[in-house]
C-alpha cells in the first residue's frame, strides 16, 4: 500500500512533469508563431507586391533593423529595379548601409542612386548623405587616436566629407539638409586645420624648418581668421628664426601681433598650455 507521503510526492511530481510540459508546448507555440512571422515576411519579400515590400522594408527600417532593412531593400531593388519605389528604396539602402558601418557599400548605393536620378526630389538628401558618410567615417578614425599622432593623421575622409557638404549646399543652398551641412563644413574646417597644424609642429620641433615653414603658410593662406592661423604665424616666426631670416620673422610677428596679441607665444605663458596645441 502507498504511503499518504508518497502518494503526495508522487501527486507533486506528476504536476510537475505537467507544468514543465506545458510550458515546453508554450515556448514551441511562441517559436512557431516567431518563426511563421518571419517565414510570413520572407515570403512577401519573394512574391509580395511592390507596396507590400516596401511596407516590410519600412517597419525594419523604423524599427532600427537596419541589418534586416539592407537584406530587404537589397531584395525590393533587385524584384522592382524601376519605379517611385525602387528609387525610394534605393536612396534607404544607402542610409541603411551607412547605419550598419558599410561605408564603401553606402557610398556605392548613393552615387549609383545620384547618378541614375539626378533630378530626384529627394537628390538633396541623397548629397548630404554622402557628406554624412564620409563625415562619420573621418569621426570614427580620429577618435582612436591622441593628440600626439594627429601629426601623422592622413585627413582624406575629412577633407572629402568636406568637398562633398560643400557640393550640397552649393546645389541646394535651400534644402532643409543645408544648415546642418554648413555646420559640419566649419567643424571640419577647424579639424583640419588642427591636422596641418600638428604636421608643422611635428616638423618644427624635429628641426625641419623648411617643411614647418611650408605648412604653416599653406594654414595661414586655407584657414583664414582661425585660432590655426595665428598659431601658424607663431611657428613662421620661429622657422624664420631659425633660418636667420630676422626680417621675415619680425614681418610675421607683427601680423601676430595684430591679428592674436594675446596669443601664449606673443605673452609668453607656454607653462600654462603648449601654445601649439590644437591652434590655442
Amino acid at each position: 500500500m502507498i504511503s499518504a507521503k508518497l502518494r503526495h510526492l508522487l501527486t507533486t511530481c506528476g504536476a510537475l512533469v505537467a507544468l514543465i510540459r506545458w510550458v515546453g508546448l508554450g515556448i514551441f507555440a511562441l517559436s512557431a508563431v516567431g518563426c511563421g512571422s518571419w517565414s510570413s515576411r520572407a515570403d512577401i519579400l519573394e512574391t509580395g507586391t511592390v507596396t507590400q515590400v516596401l511596407e516590410v522594408c519600412k517597419t525594419s527600417l523604423d524599427n532600427g533593423n537596419y541589418v534586416r532593412s539592407v537584406e530587404c531593400f537589397k531584395r525590393m531593388t533587385g524584384r522592382f529595379p524601376f519605379g517611385p519605389e525602387s528609387e525610394q528604396a534605393q536612396l534607404n539602402l544607402g542610409f541603411a548601409q551607412s547605419k550598419v558601418g558599410d561605408s564603401e557599400e553606402a557610398l556605392a548605393s548613393i552615387n549609383r542612386f545620384i547618378k541614375t536620378y539626378p533630378t530626384h526630389p529627394n537628390v538633396d538628401y541623397a548629397f548630404y548623405l554622402r557628406g554624412l558618410t564620409n563625415y562619420e567615417r573621418s569621426q570614427g578614425l580620429l577618435s582612436k587616436l591622441i593628440p600626439e599622432d594627429r601629426a601623422t593623421h592622413d585627413p582624406t575622409m575629412s577633407k572629402q566629407a568636406f568637398l562633398d557638404f560643400s557640393e550640397m549646399v552649393k546645389r541646394f543652398p535651400d534644402s532643409e539638409y543645408a544648415p546642418d551641412a554648413r555646420a559640419r563644413m566649419l567643424a571640419l574646417r577647424s579639424l583640419l586645420a588642427d591636422s596641418e597644424l600638428h604636421v608643422a609642429n611635428y616638423y618644427l620641433r624635429r628641426g625641419v624648418y623648411i617643411g614647418a615653414l611650408n605648412r604653416a603658410k599653406f594654414i595661414v593662406e586655407s584657414y583664414q581668421s582661425t585660432p590655426q592661423s595665428h598659431t601658424a604665424l607663431a611657428i613662421m616666426v620661429q622657422c624664420y628664426e631659425a633660418l636667420g631670416e630676422k626680417a621675415l620673422a619680425d614681418e610675421a610677428r607683427e601680423v601676430l601681433k595684430l591679428n592674436a596679441p594675446q596669443h601664449a607665444f606673443l605673452t609668453g605663458e607656454t607653462s600654462k598650455k603648449r601654445w601649439w596645441k590644437f591652434g590655442g
